[in-house]
């Protein structure tokens, strides 16, 4: 009897492994490492300098967690359609649907639960504005994991879409204005960053991009150079613009303009992010943000100039 019970040991050992292996996998195809391009939730509320407000804080946090739920889910979802795309690809692959670890039918059951999960979380928290907000970006990333990444130019606008989407989720949730150069910003600012990816990704994948990624073919480096350095110049422009423009007004009570002074870290957080992208290492917005520390700096004295300015200190 004892080797009968060592064997059935082995198998509910083997077993055990099998089901945490796949529950850590399903939590590194949710992707937590791109889970801060979420926190773009708080820009319109921040924008406004009433982020810090109880009520407001609440709603930006449903905003933030219904996202995370909704790019988890199309995250999924995508892997999913693209699985024999991504063995091929020399980084892809190592994802964890493309390496076999999660079965593609969990996986796609959890992607739809993910989805479900993010519109009603809002609608049953009487944020319906943020609800058809998470709705018109599943709508969309479904669409385009389907069809419209294989349509040039329609992609750049759909991604940058959807980070546009993410801007705008805070401020609808907590009921604010949106201004046109708070979406003027937020438009170019994810054009900016989505042609930024492309180039990169052309520039990594050389003569095997269109096989991996088919609408590449339709695109040249210099067309996709062309692209980030218009959608640069336009973020630039406007943001000087507004934040002269704000500064000056007369509900502005700041003792210092800080709107301006921020100028001058915001254009050279965007030259430094753009020497990233000359580079051909923007493939991975969020592994610049986590792994640049001169960009990180930047940014850190841009927010602190941006947020002061924002709250009238």
């Amino acid at each position: 009897m004892r080797p009968a019970t060592g064997v059935s040991d082995a198998i509910a050992g083997e077993r055990t492994l099998h089901r945490t292996s796949a529950s850590r996998a399903l939590i590194q195809a949710l992707r937590v490492r791109q889970w801060p391009k979420n926190g773009l939730v708080v820009a319109a509320p921040l924008a406004a300098g009433v982020l810090f407000r109880p009520e407001v804080l609440l709603d930006t946090a449903i905003a933030l967690v219904a996202f995370v739920l909704a790019s988890s889910g199309t995250y999924l979802l995508n892997d999913v359609g693209d699985v024999d795309a991504d063995r091929l690809h020399p980084t892809k692959r190592h994802r964890p649907i493309a390496r076999g670890d999660l079965p593609l039918l969990p996986a796609t059951i959890a992607g739809v639960a993910l989805l479900l999960a993010a519109v009603l979380l809002p609608a049953l928290t009487g944020h319906y504005s943020l609800a058809a907000c998470i709705a018109t970006y599943t709508v969309l990333t479904s669409l385009y994991s389907r069809w419209l990444k294989h349509e040039p130019v329609v992609d750049l606008a759909v991604v940058a879409a959807g980070f546009l989407l993410r801007a705008m989720a805070g401020g609808l949730a907590a009921g604010l204005e949106l201004s046109p150069w708070f979406l003027t910003v937020a438009s170019f600012g994810s054009l900016y960053i989505v042609a930024g990816k492309r180039y990169s990704e052309m520039v990594n994948l050389g003569d095997d991009g269109p096989s991996m990624r088919p609408c590449l073919e339709q695109y040249s480096a210099s067309y996709l150079r062309f692209v980030w350095s218009i959608a640069a110049a336009v973020l630039v422009a406007t943001y000087c613009l507004w934040a002269f423009e704000v500064s000056h007004s007369p509900g502005m009570d700041a003792t210092v303009p800080w709107l301006a002074f921020s100028v001058a870290p915001f254009v050279v957080g965007v030259l430094r992010y753009a020497l990233n992208i000359d580079r051909g290492a923007a493939g991975t917005p969020e592994d610049i943000v986590l792994s640049d520390r001169g960009l990180q700096v930047v940014g850190l004295v841009w927010l602190s100039a941006f947020t002061c300015g924002a709250l009238g200190v």
